[in-house]
């Protein structure tokens, strides 16, 4: 019984500690790297750094060691070992850096001005994924509290996520020997079905970032002299991207883009769908009278989660509505984000991609395509009884359901480093983005309820882990 008696230690600590920090660190500005290039002259990442650090060595075991290593030229990681019995280590993940501010904020909220409502608490990063630090040390030094025996654990808080973890290499190389080989990973950026109960995340897809570049002129003309003798770029632009997706259905057309779904991730989609229901559609703030692009909730799943899909996340060579003169323009650049299927090769993808898009262009038109962030997805291995055992007592005890196993849309490039690197490790990803919890947009929120009752079943299944691996629990466990 782990996660209920854990439970009200872990309550406590959230509302009399970590929300106030959470509070504190909303209020930086500490966009990543790909979003404020002037990130070390600003100084708003080592501050974030220092104040999640700071906050977890008051709060930490008090054998825990934490240092914020620094990198030249790189942004900061906090790193802290726990010690444990046993053999085995426990690594645990999260991030610091944030999205931009993103436009839309309802009145009375905005990205670095942290408000609760209705048990949500709201700004930039607190869901994603600034918890992660909070929680995890909150989930060890639960069990320390409660006489549960947990194995050696490594927290590694990066600060370039979202900017594709870049850094994060040079890190885990550096920190090796001190990571260890660990058995359990337990990564807390991951999303959620809903809030009523633990969900794993059982793949990611990658991702394949890059810039489509179309220009037939030199320099803008007057449009009524130039069209119907020079091609639009944006034009051309539109039937490239007609060879990637089809602009009716959204599917994805070259198969050397797909993979084989496996028949488990079928299944858990299927019963994911049977849980979710209209639910799925319900996360999102459609338009009055916009129709979801598959109205079977199991097939929207399997596209969310093992499918490519296409979205225009940018663009350049289009003047604002104010400013747009009757000119035919010399180029279209469209930033293209492709979302990969887990096992898909993201080096693979991006061939693939350039091949397609600047092979024979129409006109004789200049088209380049730059990759800029090619992230491959993960897929996880086999669960191990214990663990699945752990989820399903945990998520029972905390928030009154079973638990519900799930692929993720999103990628976190460290999964798949971790699973290449560590392929005998087991792992719970989760986390509390859920149904309009908004991560990358505005009125992005953290369900409070479910981020403490998530840190209870953290400490439930290191409790498990350290059992599984011949130490024994305690009788409070």
């Amino acid at each position: 019984m782990i996660a209920s008696s854990v439970l009200p230690f872990v309550e406590e600590t959230w509302h009399r500690s970590i929300v106030p920090a959470l509070e504190d660190y909303i209020r930086i500005p500490n966009e990543s790297p790909a979003f404020d290039p002037l990130w070390r002259e600003h100084g708003h990442m080592d501050r974030a750094a220092e104040h999640v650090a700071g906050w977890m060595r008051t709060h930490g075991p008090p054998a825990m060691q934490l240092e914020v290593v620094r990198l030249p030229g790189r942004t900061p990681l906090v790193f802290a070992e726990i010690p444990g019995s046993g053999e085995e280590t426990v690594l645990l993940y999260g991030h610091l850096d944030k999205q931009p501010p993103m436009a839309g904020w309802l009145e009375g909220l905005g990205p670095w001005t942290p408000v609760i409502r209705e048990g949500r608490l709201y700004g930039r990063g607190g869901a994603d994924d600034g918890y992660a630090a909070f929680a995890a040390v909150t989930a060890i030094a639960a069990l320390e509290q409660a006489g549960v025996p947990h194995a050696r654990c490594a927290i590694v808080i990066e600060a370039c996520e979202e900017s594709g973890s870049i850094d994060l290499p040079c890190y885990i190389d550096r920190l090796q020997a001190r990571i260890g080989t660990p058995s359990l990973v337990v990564c807390l950026d991951s999303g959620c079905g809903n809030y009523d109960q633990l969900w794993i995340t059982t793949s990611l897809r990658g991702l394949l970032a890059g810039t489509l570049r179309v220009s037939t002129l030199t320099e803008g003309v007057h449009s009524g002299k130039a069209s119907g003798i020079v091609p639009s770029s944006f034009r051309i632009a539109r039937g490239l991207l007609e060879r990637l997706e089809d602009a009716r259905t959204g599917e994805i057309r070259p198969r050397g883009l797909h993979v084989e779904i496996p028949a488990e991730r079928r299944a858990q989609a299927r019963d994911a769908a049977a849980v979710l229901g209209g639910g799925l559609f319900a996360e999102f703030p459609f338009q009055p009278g916009v129709r979801p692009a598959a109205n079977d909730v199991e097939e929207s799943i399997l596209n969310q989660t093992w499918r490519p899909q296409l979205e225009i996340v940018g663009a350049e060579g289009l003047p604002g509505l104010q400013r747009a003169g009757n000119v035919l323009r010399p180029f279209t650049s469209l930033k293209l984000s492709l979302r990969l299927p887990p096992t898909l090769d993201a080096q693979t993808a991006a061939a693939v991609m350039a091949g397609l898009l600047t092979e024979e262009p129409p006109a004789g038109a200049r088209v380049e395509f730059e990759p800029e962030q090619e992230a491959d997805g993960w897929n996880a291995p086999p669960v191990a009884a214990w663990l699945a055992a752990a989820a399903q007592t945990a998520s029972i005890e905390a928030f009154g359901r079973e638990a519900c196993w799930l692929g993720e849309g999103g990628t976190i490039p460290f999964m798949s480093m971790l699973g290449k690197r560590f392929p005998m490790a087991q792992f719970m990803i989760t986390g509390v983005l859920g149904p309009r919890s908004n991560a990358h947009g505005p009125n992005e929120f953290l369900d409070l309820s479910a981020g403490v009752k998530l840190t209870a079943c953290v400490a439930a299944a290191i409790a498990a882990h350290a059992a599984a691996h011949g130490v024994p629990c305690s009788e409070t466990g």
